[in-house]
């Protein structure tokens, strides 16, 4: 069964060809641009860093980014408030653990407001993007454009134009020999990528299903402030509206999603069932997301993925990963993953080399650095539009109550983008009612 992307019979339109030829490719994560020529930059160059998006990620994405090359520089940085860019400066300024000689961020580079990204991405070598989610996909289009180097925080698209458009800029950024490193930090983590290499290998035998949840707290509210317009209050509580975050599902969840389909070599699904709602978080302060999800994916010939997520203060929390086998099952999850057979008995467990630091959020940045370095610049652009597809398809499929298949979500022509970013009225759309809803 060709369970790749490309297995549809409607094949007219080109810029859906290329995506779909990117979607249908099971890239390892370590895959490089095969350009001819890529310049090697040589260690002793400054490499320029900019971010955009000066939350709690982005202050995370410069530490690790500035301590993973002694020759980086913090030069610009950007977001929708002022507020938000200096006070992310003063916590850098007053981290001990960094060599502040690699932060060197003037007034004027300090660049606020929705567009901040092109005069970030234009003064820098490498920018790191952790903005909210829905600004992601014109924001990477640019870097390429002016051919930079990029980390990209997930989820990378809330909706499928966006999709489209993000994942169109990474085939190009391909091409020319671009690094695109994902925020899909699991990747990263040595005890994962044994595990997976494991599973792989054949260690479970033929995999029958996958098992995944990511069932955790409340998270952060910015609260409510009267001098706030409706705009600006949405993008200071980002996580909580469809159009800014995608929906917790694309927003946090997508961790396990990626570990999912990580486990099935990177093949998506043909479809997917779901269901979700909101029954705690539902003070209108939440916009318009739901606080949990639950689905069963279609592999085909029996293989199904099995996935629940709900965001419920004072529940019980899990965060778990199962991969089931004809001959055992992976338990990819505990800080030392491992292995059984169908009799209980662990035949495989992780074990550290001595002296071995397992920091995914390092790791990712330490091997862009080094890949930009070596000339052969890493890849991920296919990894992270799968994942983000995955969640889309949840929330499709949960919003609307509809069987959802892998090309509807990719082709969906529902567009969250609002009708204007002035800091002024901005209405939000309903929350979702099962079927009710229509799918677009």
């Amino acid at each position: 069964m060709d369970r790749s992307p490309r297995a549809s019979t409607d094949r007219r339109a080109s810029t859906r060809r290329d995506v779909l030829r990117a979607a249908g490719a099971a890239t390892a994560l370590g895959a490089t641009a095969s350009v001819a020529g890529a310049a090697q930059d040589d260690a002793t160059k400054v490499l320029k860093v900019g971010l955009v998006g000066c939350g709690g990620r982005g202050g995370g994405a410069v530490v690790n980014a500035l301590r993973a090359d002694p020759n980086t520089k913090l030069v610009a940085m950007g977001d929708a408030f002022p507020d938000r860019i200096e006070t992310k400066l003063l916590e850098l300024k007053g981290n001990g653990s960094l060599n502040q000689s690699q932060i060197d961020v003037p007034p004027e580079n300090r660049i606020a407001g929705i567009d901040c990204h092109e005069k970030v991405v234009d003064l820098c070598d490498v920018v790191l993007f952790a903005s909210t989610p829905g600004f992601r996909p014109v924001q990477v289009e640019y870097a390429v454009a002016k051919r930079k180097h990029m980390f990209v925080e997930k989820p990378v698209a809330v909706d499928g134009p966006g999709l489209r458009k993000i994942w169109q800029a990474c085939n190009e950024a391909k091409d020319l020999g671009i690094a695109v490193v994902t925020g899909l930090c699991y990747r990263y983590e040595k005890k994962k990528q044994a595990v997976y290499e494991k599973i792989h290998e054949g260690a479970v035998g033929r995999i029958n299903a996958v098992q995944c949840s990511y069932d955790t707290g409340a998270l952060w509210h910015r609260g409510q402030n009267p001098e706030w317009s409706e705009m600006e209050t949405q993008l200071r509580n980002w996580l909580y509206y469809t159009w800014c975050s995608g929906d917790h599902v694309a927003e946090q969840a997508i961790h396990n999603l990626d570990k999912l389909i990580w486990a099935m070599n990177d093949q998506p699904p043909q479809s997917v069932r779901a269901q979700g709602g909101r029954i705690v978080r539902t003070d209108p302060k939440f916009g318009n997301v739901f606080d949990h999800f639950s689905a069963v994916f279609d592999w085909g010939d029996n293989v199904r993925g099995f996935f629940s997520c709900r965001q419920w203060a004072g529940a019980h929390r899990k965060v778990s990963d199962h991969v089931y086998g004809d001959l055992g099952t992976a338990h990819t999850q505990p800080s030392r993953p491992y292995i059984e057979n169908l009799e209980g008995e662990r035949t495989w467990r992780w074990r550290a080399p001595e002296g071995m630091v397992d920091d995914m959020y390092q790791n990712e940045h330490d091997a862009m650095f080094a890949s930009i370095r070596a000339g052969k610049p890493i890849h991920n652009g296919d990894v992270m539009c799968r994942a983000t597809l995955l969640a889309l398809m949840v929330r499709m499929s949960a919003y609307t109550g509809q069987e959802i298949s892998w090309n509807q979500a990719l082709e969906s022509k529902e567009d969250l983008t609002p009708k204007s970013f002035a800091m002024g009225p901005s209405p939000v759309h309903p929350v979702a009612q099962p079927g009710i809803t229509p799918f677009i």
